[in-house]
């Protein structure tokens, strides 16, 4: 991989590869700063490799779902993006990874018929930058993967609203009654993910019913649960923006089952630790997220038991300097209790910008700076119903503030 290139001076030397591997926001945010930044340098070379073309905000996939949202004119091309920006682009999922040799493997990739039509391929790189975010984690609790969706991914999102879409034809359809449960939604886990796809469903479905399936009754037929495993829903939220947004589900007529955890997914339903069985055909795991299981099978990585790796304040791997892991697939120490940054949009954010001024530092021999998380609120958004959070934070001493917003 030791490319090198003349200078205007004559002197030869080797090509700087920055190789970004995940193209989430953090991921995004951090080739498009480096790219803008060395796009007219002959000697700085920045890749984003992605197994996606195109790049959908995951914080909207939950309204791709509901069908509130068009997940085609939202996207954005990543080959085109790079063009524009600066960074070369390169199609593939991260397979593995060599820290002797400095390289990365890009898996091949398919088409829908499973026929390759991009081999395999092997990436040198001298700063390598680990941005793949998170999936679902469905804690081995039996029957999750076989009977749930998951909403990690847009075309798990697509492949939901068809289901949800097709379900609600066949009832209005079918010659027997609606059956007990065949409409009801149940979404396990009550954070920022389930609680608004709960509300963004109600809205949807009403809306999908109105449009004509006259053999629904939305009020007998149709049930929405929010199933969440602690006392109350947002439990990384402030107490008094949780209470609030639980009462606005109540007046949505979102049936809230705080305290319950799920121990096993059926056709029909979850039961639950207490004995309960909540009846539902159509189920939506939400409760918990981990890294990638490729993070794990990284040798001489360290990772935590949700397979994050482990970095230092300046984002760097705990065992090899010349890596980095930002975002949710890092495991990145937040003060002195042995907390982590929490996995937020705005984390990944924050960590994109300190990256893009540590590897402009790297380049020139400096030291890194150090990454430390700032709560700049949150706010939940209810649909079309209402959207609640707290603004701020704890940002320069401010108290946190809840901003009920009607809609």
């Amino acid at each position: 991989h030791k490319l090198f290139r003349p200078t205007f001076g004559g002197i030869v030397h080797r090509s700087q590869l920055t190789r970004i591997v995940g193209g989430g926001a953090g991921g995004l945010e951090l080739a498009t700063k480096l790219g803008k930044r060395y796009r007219k340098r002959d000697n700085i070379e920045v890749t984003l490799v992605d197994r996606s073309h195109s790049h959908l905000w995951k914080p909207l996939l939950h309204e791709v779902a509901a069908g509130t949202l068009n997940s085609n004119e939202d996207e954005l091309s990543y080959l085109a993006h790079a063009h524009w920006n600066g960074y070369q682009f390169r199609l593939g999922a991260f397979k593995d990874l060599d820290r002797h040799r400095k390289t990365i493997t890009i898996a091949a990739s398919s088409d829908a018929e499973g026929s390759e039509y991009i081999p395999e391929r092997i990436l040198p790189y001298d700063t390598l930058v680990i941005a793949i975010g998170s999936v679902t984690n469905d804690f081995a609790v039996d029957g999750i993967t076989r009977h749930c969706s998951f909403l990690d991914a847009r075309d798990e999102a697509d492949v939901f609203h068809q289901h949800l879409v097709q379900t609600c034809y066949l009832a209005n359809a079918q010659s027997e009654p609606v059956r007990p449960g065949q409409l009801h939604i149940a979404i396990a886990g009550a954070g920022a993910t389930g609680v608004e796809l709960a509300a963004e469903l109600d809205y949807s479905i009403t809306a999908l019913v109105g449009f004509g399936l006259d053999k629904i009754n939305i009020k007998r037929d149709l049930w929405i649960h929010l199933i969440e495993g602690s006392d109350r829903v947002l439990p990384e939220l402030p107490e008094r923006v949780s209470s609030a947004t639980h009462a606005l589900l109540d007046q949505l007529g979102i049936t809230v089952h705080t305290g319950e955890l799920v121990t096993e997914a059926t056709a029909e339903g979850f039961h639950t630790r207490s004995g309960e069985f909540i009846a539902a055909e159509i189920k939506v795991w939400a409760a918990g997220i981990k890294a990638p299981s490729v993070c794990a099978g990284l040798v001489g990585l360290e990772t935590n038991p949700l397979d994050q790796l482990v970095v230092r304040s300046s984002l760097q791997t705990t065992r090899d300097d010349d890596i980095f892991a930002l975002s949710d697939c890092a495991a990145c120490p937040m003060g002195k209790k042995g907390q982590l940054v929490p996995p937020r949009a705005q984390a990944a954010h924050q960590q994109a910008s300190l990256a893009a001024r540590s590897i402009e530092r790297r380049l020139r021999g400096g030291n890194l700076p150090e990454y430390v998380y700032k709560d700049f609120g949150s706010l939940i958004n209810l649909s079309e119903h209402s959207a609640i959070g707290n603004l701020m934070g704890n940002f320069l001493g401010s108290k946190p503030t809840n901003i009920p917003i009607e809609g």
